[in-house]
């Protein structure tokens, strides 16, 4: 998933409590440095803070330090603010970004939420995972669909490999691992880091979207988004 912002420079657990959902205006200290475009989009998302509840039993507990915007709200953002395809965020629940960034701004990263409906993924197959093959298996797959980017009038995309090797959690039934994307000839490589939380039916994923030059940032959030 790319995240490329187009207002650059337009002066971009559990809980027993409720969420509570705040207008942009007054949620975003950048909001009056935005021009009427930016300051538009922004009007138009919705952040909610506190505790969320998703399908599936899945409670986020945001304390204060993030926001959550809905599965809508998140599609505004990966297509007309980030410049991804109509089709992404299909599959997405909600989106979750620190509170010390706006989703349109320069420096920002943000957390897609998706189910992947695979069915149930055992612990010795998480274990057993050929992880060179699947590189080179999301890589073909990566090329494949790029023909079809272009002529939609999208960027080409390649798969450069793991920005950090796959890692399993075998405690917390989670596996991590991150992709170093790059978009056309973009200087700046994206970041794909997944969380991938085994379940009965599937697995829910956290994926940050990022920078590469952003991965220790998100290593560092890390403790604090999964708790």
């Amino acid at each position: 998933m790319n995240r490329k912002v187009f207002w650059l420079g337009l002066t971009l657990a559990l809980s027993a409590s409720s969420a509570f959902a705040e207008k942009s205006s007054e949620f975003f200290k950048s909001y009056q440095e935005y021009n009427d475009a930016g300051k538009a989009f922004l009007d138009k998302i919705e952040p909610r803070t506190g505790a969320i509840d998703l399908a599936e039993g899945v409670h986020l507990d945001l304390k204060g330090k993030f926001y959550f915007l809905d599965k809508k709200d998140a599609a505004s953002v990966l297509t007309e603010a980030w410049g991804n395809p109509p089709d992404a965020g299909a599959d997405s629940v909600g989106m979750i970004f620190p509170t010390s960034h706006d989703p349109i701004a320069e420096n920002n990263w943000g957390i897609e939420l998706r189910w992947e409906k695979i069915g149930y993924v055992d612990d010795s197959d998480a274990a057993s995972i050929d992880y060179a093959e699947l590189l080179r298996s999301m890589q073909e797959d990566t090329l494949s669909s790029n023909d079809q980017r272009v002529k939609d009038g999208f960027q080409p995309v390649t798969l450069i490999g793991w920005a950090s090797p796959p890692v399993y959690d075998a405690v917390n039934k989670r596996l991590h691992w991150a992709k170093e994307l790059q978009f056309g000839t973009d200087a700046v490589h994206t970041l794909n880091y997944d969380v991938r939380f085994l379940g009965r039916e599937g697995v829910f994923v956290m994926s940050y979207i990022a920078t590469v030059e952003q991965l220790p940032e998100i290593r560092q959030s890390l403790d604090e988004v999964l708790g």
